[in-house]
């Protein structure tokens, strides 16, 4: 208990103040997946009306997180991570409660009203107030929010050797991750604010539940250079070990000479075997929810199977949920899962992008670039997009699917893979479809890069495998035949009048959109998938 003690005070008349509401506390008692011991006080915070305030505390965004590890080898920056310890003690309680003292707080304490004076875990307004706590801590260092990512926290630097960049420092809750020239600086005032764990300052060796690592790229033309990387195999191994545990069970195992996520054949929507009861559908649910945060760290080449079994999380049936221990079977044989964030610039065949005068069709077309933009710092980038649709890939509504990946110079940093709202009659309405969201999913990305600082070059290049859409999207003279396509129509031809992407077309053998749009063979996959995982 000496670890909060902090957190209560106790009244010498034993007399709580007017206004103060008393509410229960308790302990809660955890094993981590390292085996660690974990105790925690916990208020009973849902015995307090909600408040009409914001209450959480908002984390940064898995891209912006990518985007600063592809910065740091750009710029030649180093990295350190960190945990706050009690992160949530350093905040004052924004709401008025107390409570009775236990037998946990000493024989001459047990009985007494005591206030509680610290953001205590389960209060509802605690997240906030642990948020603004550190907002106002790195504000007195000098750093400001990212208006893309509140959670970024960005300052103007200067090497010894006169090189401009913005340092950053990124915050998940209490995980802390520093982009600097000098991170232990930084690192250092941070201590001196609050109680890191021991052993916790370091090079980032894992990270959200991904193994973190330098990568040495060979053949590069700086070999020695190292860039970051991601990996998930461990959150994988204890996600399979976990599966298996509960197959053990019920005397089931996984299968075994997997080749792909799901059977050959197999299509979600038309399974017909018997719903699952309740408490499988939730054990369901909680599968979905594994393998999302499984492809969030990178693990993209499952991502259409996940993408497919998760429109059933309402009504799962049996069939859906073998499907998904097929999944974790495939996890556990095919284990490449590391993801480079590779800050070298890529090479496009120029002569792929047709040049074209939109003066007279879009003549107000233009990026819309903020004003507030802070200023350019450090290593320019280069991004570029795949963009594919399976027509009609939903057997039962005959609905497409859309895939897109972008990239910063060769780091992949956004992937999206999902069913398209409305049904198309045509593979170039579908595929006109899934431009309109890569469109949208690059403008804001540009945005997001623009607003951390980072000099961005040239359009965003776009790949796509249907030479219609690029011909009626590069083409000024061009029309549409199709008049329910017109928005995203529309949307392509004036993003390229504004100059802010430049679509060519891709041969569908190295499409990497397929990874997104279809369940493949296995070797096909394991091709393509080598375009984005070592």
């Amino acid at each position: 208990m000496k670890a909060i003690d902090c957190a209560f005070e106790f009244r010498d008349d034993d007399k709580m103040p007017v206004g103060y509401q008393h509410i229960d506390c308790h302990m809660i008692f955890d094993v981590k997946i390292t085996l660690d011991r974990k105790a925690r006080y916990v208020a009973g915070g849902h015995q307090t009306e909600p408040t009409k305030d914001i209450t959480f505390a908002s984390v940064v965004s898995r891209d912006s997180i990518r985007i600063a590890f592809t910065v740091a080898a750009l710029n030649d920056l180093e990295v350190l991570s960190a945990d706050v310890s009690g992160a949530y003690l350093s905040a004052t309680a924004a709401e008025k409660v107390y409570t009775t003292a236990g037998s946990e707080f000493g024989p001459d304490k047990a009985g007494r009203p005591v206030l509680i004076t610290r953001a205590l875990y389960g209060l509802r307004s605690s997240g906030k107030a642990w948020r603004d706590h550190m907002a106002s801590t790195l504000r007195d260092f000098g750093y400001k929010s990212c208006r893309a990512d509140p959670d970024v926290w960005m300052r103007a630097k200067t090497k010894p050797d006169g090189f401009q960049y913005w340092s950053y420092i990124l915050v998940y809750t209490d995980d802390l991750l520093i982009v600097d020239h000098e991170p232990k600086v930084a690192m250092d005032y941070l201590a001196s604010r609050y109680t890191l764990k021991p052993g916790s300052v370091k090079e980032p060796d894992s990270y959200l539940g991904a193994q973190v690592s330098k990568f040495y790229i060979d053949g590069a033309d700086d070999p020695l250079k190292p860039r970051w990387a991601m990996s998930s195999e461990k959150y994988v191994k204890q996600a399979v070990s976990d599966v298996e545990t509960e197959l053990e069970k019920v005397d089931q195992i996984l299968p075994t000479r997997i080749t792909t996520p799901v059977s050959q054949g197999y299509r979600p929507e038309l399974d017909q075997s018997r719903e699952l009861d309740a408490k499988r559908g939730q054990y369901y649910q909680s599968l979905i929810g594994v393998l999302r945060w499984i492809c969030e760290l990178g693990r993209i080449d499952v991502l259409v199977a996940v993408s497919m079994l998760s429109r059933y999380v309402v009504s799962p049936r049996e069939g859906h949920l073998q499907q998904l221990f097929h999944i974790f079977a495939y996890l556990k044989h095919h284990k490449r899962s590391k993801m480079v964030f590779d800050d070298t610039e890529p090479v496009f065949n120029e002569s792929s992008f047709k040049i074209c005068d939109w003066s007279e069709f879009y003549p107000d077309a233009e990026e819309a670039i903020p004003q507030d933009c802070p200023m350019e710092r450090g290593n320019s980038v280069v991004t570029s997009c795949f963009v594919d649709a399976d027509h009609a890939g939903c057997k039962a509504t005959r609905r497409s699917h859309t895939g897109v990946i972008l990239y910063v110079n060769k780091a992949p940093i956004l992937w999206y893979s999902k069913r398209q709202n409305t049904i198309e009659t045509s593979t170039f309405g579908s595929e006109f479809c899934a431009m309109k969201t890569a469109i949208d999913m690059i403008e804001g990305l540009r945005y997001k890069l623009r607003m951390m600082g980072i000099p961005l070059t040239g359009p965003t290049s776009v790949f796509c495998d249907n030479e219609s859409v690029v011909r009626n999207s590069t083409a000024p003279e061009s029309t549409l035949k199709k008049r329910h396509n017109a928005i995203a129509y529309h949307r392509a031809r004036e993003a390229q009048a504004a100059g802010f992407i430049r679509v060519a077309w891709e041969s569908g053998d190295t499409q990497i959109g397929d990874l997104l749009t279809k369940l493949m063979p296995g070797p096909r996959l394991r091709e393509l998938i080598g375009y984005v995982l070592w």
